[in-house]
């Protein structure tokens, strides 16, 4: 196993359980369309790829984002894929000067912990971290979380 790059100055660590095995939670994720319904309507997020994408080592994916009213392109590559269990994205181009995200599906209690880690850091620091970034940031995972919610956890209770 190759060692881990340094962190970021910036970490982010956000865990959600999910009554759902990983092998039907990570398909989920893998499914890159599912990164507009999870990413909240603010951001104005679209995929850019005009050609399906296969996720697996080496996969780009290209977004275009409106951010506090800027609009970005941002390109991520995924560099771990590791089925039903984790997979890495990292920013090739984008807002930030360092983006890791690792994504991990653990089996616990009859469902799966869903455990993000991201390591970050952008243009004035400690400064865009207080006043903009992690806020932001917890309300993207705070959407994000809301529609796990609705997508696993609702659909259980729904009649068959």
């Amino acid at each position: 196993m190759t060692p881990e790059p340094p962190a970021g100055p910036f970490v982010l660590d956000v865990s959600l359980w999910l009554p759902a095995a990983p092998e039907r939670v990570f398909p989920y994720f893998a499914d890159a369309v599912n990164l507009e319904r999870l990413t909240p309507p603010w951001l104005h997020f679209r995929i850019a790829n005009t050609e399906p994408i296969v996720m697996r080592v080496g996969t780009f994916i290209d977004y275009r984002l409106r951010l506090h009213g800027i609009p970005l392109r941002w390109r991520t590559c995924i560099t771990e894929w590791d089925p039903p269990r984790a997979f890495v994205d990292e920013q090739i181009r984008g807002p930030y000067r360092l983006w890791r995200h690792r994504h991990t599906f653990t089996a616990e209690n009859g469902g799966t912990r869903c455990d993000d880690h991201v390591d970050y850091d952008m243009a004035f620091g400690v400064v865009a971290d207080r006043l903009l970034v992690r806020r932001d940031l917890a309300r993207i995972f705070d959407f994000r979380r809301q529609v796990l919610l609705w997508e696993f956890v609702d659909e259980q209770r729904s009649p068959a």
